[in-house]
């Protein structure tokens, strides 16, 4: 409000000072009159004839200014959007984790069905061809990880060479329970040596593949 009043008063008295001395000039060709003294009289003129009057007129200029200004909202800092990140993908739901679970259900299985088999050195043996079938699970797990980390496709080789690997664990799986059907009225270790030998020829071997 301050710079209205002042702009007001320097404005309204510099024009009516420019408009004397214009007509002062203009109606006295070889005035008599001292040139500080009309100088004096055209400033209080001005200062009284404009000055005020200007200063009036600042006042409600700025009063006005004011108060469009308090009625104007604040201004709103505008952030920029920030997506959240991406979730990441589910743990053990891809399809390399997909076949990994598969060969271990095989595990499961096969462990299940040496439960089955009555105590005895053949079932034994089994047991130990089981243990041998779950070490090969590291080299599944080996596989999917690579796969994973080459991001690779079904027709990828490191692709085909996982589902190779789970389909001897599902075909040794039924190769178990084959053996295991046979052990129903054959428990004793002479009746089952050859079916486990043959058994343990069978077992996958990726690490060697």
């Amino acid at each position: 409000m301050g710079r209205s009043v002042l702009a007001g008063l320097i404005i309204g008295t510099l024009s009516v000072a420019m408009f004397l001395m214009l007509v002062m000039g203009a109606s006295t060709g070889g005035s008599s009159g001292s040139p500080l003294a009309q100088l004096i009289a055209v400033g209080i003129v001005s200062l009284f004839g404009g000055g005020i009057p200007g200063t009036l007129i600042g006042v409600v200029v700025g009063a006005a200014k004011n108060r469009r200004a308090q009625a104007l909202p604040p201004p709103t800092l505008i952030r920029p959007m920030v997506l959240p990140p991406p979730p990441p993908p589910p743990v053990g739901r891809d399809r390399w984790a997909g076949a990994v679970g598969r060969a271990e259900l095989s595990v499961r299985r096969v462990y299940a069905v040496v439960e089955t088999v009555p105590p005895s050195p053949a079932r034994d043996w089994m047991s130990r061809i089981a243990g041998q079938f779950e070490a090969e699970l590291g080299n599944v797990r080996r596989i999917a990880d690579l796969g994973r980390a080459l991001d690779a496709d079904h027709d990828h080789p490191v692709g085909k060479r996982l589902h190779a690997a789970v389909r001897d664990f599902t075909a040794f799986e039924d190769q178990v329970g084959g053996v295991a059907l046979r052990m129903v009225d054959h428990t004793s270790l002479d009746a089952a040596r050859v079916h486990l030998e043959v058994l343990e020829q069978q077992l996958p071997h990726l690490g060697n593949s």
